[in-house]
C-alpha cells in the first residue's frame, strides 16, 4: 500500500475564506465564475457569474439526499428558484451521482457523461466491485457497502460532444481522464487554466474518513479503492500536470490554486507509481477496462 503522498501547503488554497463569508451563499469561490460546495466527503462545482438564474452549469450531483443543499445553494448564488442549463458530470460513482435522479426531475436539463460513463447512467451497467484492501483506511474498509449503480437518468443523459466542447460552458473543454473510471473526465480553461478535476487527482487522502472530514491538504492520486486501471490514472495525471493549471478544484478536498500546487502536482506525476499506486490490490495487475468489457461487470443484456 502506498503511504507517501506529496504534501500540501494550506496557503495554496484557492479560495478566500473572509470573501466567502461575506458573500456567505454556502460555496466556495476559486474565480468570479467557478464556486464550490462541500457536502459531505464530496464537493459539487457550479459555473456562472452570480446573479444569473439562467445559464449556469452545475458539475457532478453529490451524495443523495443533497438536492436540497445544491439546490439552494444555487439559489443563494444565482437567485432564486434558479435553474441551470445543463448538469455536466466528471463520472458517475455513487458520490458525484447521488442526488442526480433528484435533480434531474426536479429542473429537466440535459445531462452530460463521456460517452464510456454513460452505461452507468442509462441503467444498463454497474460498476466493478471497490477494492477494500487498498488506502488502509476506514473509507476503503466501507467502500463493498458503497452503492455501484446503476442509475438511470436516460431521459436526460446525452454523451459530450466529440469535438472536446462542453455544451453552455463557452471556453471550456472536457479531457477524457480515465483511470478512476473508463469514462472519467476533467473540465479545462485554457483562458486562465482553471481545471475542474474530479478524482483524476484529489486534494485529500479520501481513504481515510479523518482526513475526509478535515481536509488536511495533499496532493493524493485518484482515491484508491474505487480506482479500476492504475495506468490509465498515471497517464491522466500527467495530461493534467502538463497543463500547467492556474487553479484546480478537485471531487474531494479543498480547490488549490498556484505555483505550490502545480509543483505538488507535477511531483505526484512524476512519482506517481510510488506514491499512488498500492503495492498490491485487485486492479493493480488484472485493470478493469472498457475494451475488455470487464468494466462494465454487470451490463444487462
Amino acid at each position: 500500500m502506498a503511504e507517501q503522498q506529496v504534501p500540501l501547503d494550506a496557503s495554496s488554497r484557492a479560495d478566500d475564506p473572509q470573501a466567502d463569508a461575506l458573500r456567505d451563499d454556502k460555496t466556495h469561490e476559486v474565480t468570479p465564475d467557478v464556486a464550490y460546495r462541500r457536502l459531505g466527503i464530496v464537493n459539487v462545482a457550479y459555473w456562472g457569474a452570480p446573479d444569473v438564474s439562467e445559464g449556469w452549469v452545475l458539475i457532478d450531483a453529490g451524495l443523495p439526499g443533497m438536492k436540497g443543499m445544491i439546490t439552494g445553494a444555487a439559489d443563494e448564488r444565482f437567485g432564486m428558484d434558479a435553474r441551470p442549463a445543463a448538469i455536466v458530470l466528471t463520472h458517475g460513482h455513487f458520490d458525484h451521482v447521488g442526488s442526480l435522479e433528484d435533480l434531474a426531475e426536479h429542473w429537466g436539463v440535459p445531462i452530460y457523461a463521456h460517452a464510456m460513463e454513460i452505461p452507468y447512467l442509462n441503467g444498463s451497467a454497474a460498476y466493478p466491485r471497490p477494492d477494500p484492501t487498498v488506502g488502509g483506511g476506514l473509507m476503503s474498509a466501507l467502500s463493498p457497502l458503497f452503492p455501484r449503480g446503476p442509475v438511470d437518468v436516460s431521459r436526460y443523459v446525452l454523451p459530450l460532444p466529440a469535438d472536446g466542447g462542453v455544451p453552455s460552458m463557452p471556453g471550456w473543454r472536457w479531457l477524457h481522464t480515465p483511470g478512476h473510471t473508463p469514462g472519467h473526465v476533467s473540465l479545462w480553461r485554457e483562458s486562465d487554466r482553471t481545471l475542474i478535476a474530479g478524482d483524476a487527482f484529489v486534494t485529500t487522502r479520501q481513504e481515510s474518513v479523518y482526513a475526509a472530514a478535515t481536509q488536511a491538504p495533499e496532493m493524493h492520486g485518484p482515491p484508491m479503492y474505487y480506482t479500476q486501471d492504475w495506468e490509465a490514472a498515471r497517464e491522466s495525471v500527467e495530461k493534467l500536470a502538463a497543463l500547467e493549471p492556474e487553479v484546480a478544484v478537485t471531487g474531494h478536498g479543498r480547490a488549490m490554486r498556484g505555483e505550490g500546487m502545480r509543483a505538488a502536482l507535477h511531483a505526484l506525476a512524476h512519482d506517481f507509481d510510488r506514491v499512488a499506486v498500492p503495492e498490491r490490490g485487485k486492479y493493480v495487475q488484472a485493470p478493469a477496462r472498457a475494451e475488455t468489457g470487464t468494466a462494465y461487470p454487470q451490463a444487462r443484456k
